[in-house]
């Protein structure tokens, strides 16, 4: 009689185990989606580049100078900087849509929409020896300056793109301090707008005596 009883409870136990199993996993695959879940939400509101890059102490004084030019924070340049090509590390200094340049200037935005041959997103069919002339972007209307004095303003130049994004950041409301409407006229999207307000924010409380 007791072997017959301890083999019921070996079948039972042999016949429960794959019952067990099941809601083991089953609970763990909620616990997964759960938490799953729960890290995108976390994750959702940061920067699409929120990888880490440190801000090359060298590049401060060239923020500083752009900045101090037109108006406004150097710390926002530096924010531009960071979310557009990761302080220049991105290579090539090119996006897929045309945007050029170590500050990511669509060709017509530096030489000026006014070309005959802006549209669209602002690639253009500009000669490549007009990108880069200050006299053909004064008369167009561009946004490209030489900072560094050279006779040539180019985007791929890291002096004259900054001075160029000081320039489009200050015309378009920084100077004035409506920075969100600047950056947004950078980028018309409101996730870019938050992303270089989070590095904005984070380089004002690093170098606060800056």
């Amino acid at each position: 009689m007791k072997k017959r009883r301890l083999r019921a409870r070996w079948l039972f136990l042999l016949l429960l185990a794959p019952a067990l199993l099941v809601i083991a996993t089953t609970a763990m695959l909620v616990i997964y989606i759960v938490n799953a879940d729960s890290l995108k939400s976390a994750v959702k509101d940061l920067p699409d580049t929120w990888t880490e890059v440190q801000l090359p102490e060298e590049n401060i004084p060239l923020y500083k100078e752009a900045a101090e030019i037109y108006g406004i924070p150097w710390q926002l340049l530096a924010a531009h900087h960071r979310i557009e090509t990761k302080f220049s590390t991105m290579d090539p200094l090119l996006s897929p849509v045309g945007a050029e340049g170590h500050m990511q200037f669509m060709p017509c935005t530096f030489v000026g929409w006014s070309h005959p041959t802006c549209s669209d997103l602002g690639a253009g069919e500009i000669p490549e020896e007009d990108k880069t002339d200050p006299d053909v972007i004064a008369h167009y209307g561009g946004y490209g300056v030489d900072g560094d004095g050279d006779g040539i303003a180019d985007p791929y130049n890291l002096v004259d793109a900054l001075h160029s994004a000081a320039h489009y950041l200050s015309d378009n409301g920084a100077a004035d301090g409506d920075l969100d409407g600047a950056i947004f006229e950078y980028n018309r999207s409101e996730k870019y707008v938050k992303d270089i307000l989070h590095y904005y924010h984070l380089y004002e409380q690093e170098y606060v005596s800056e």
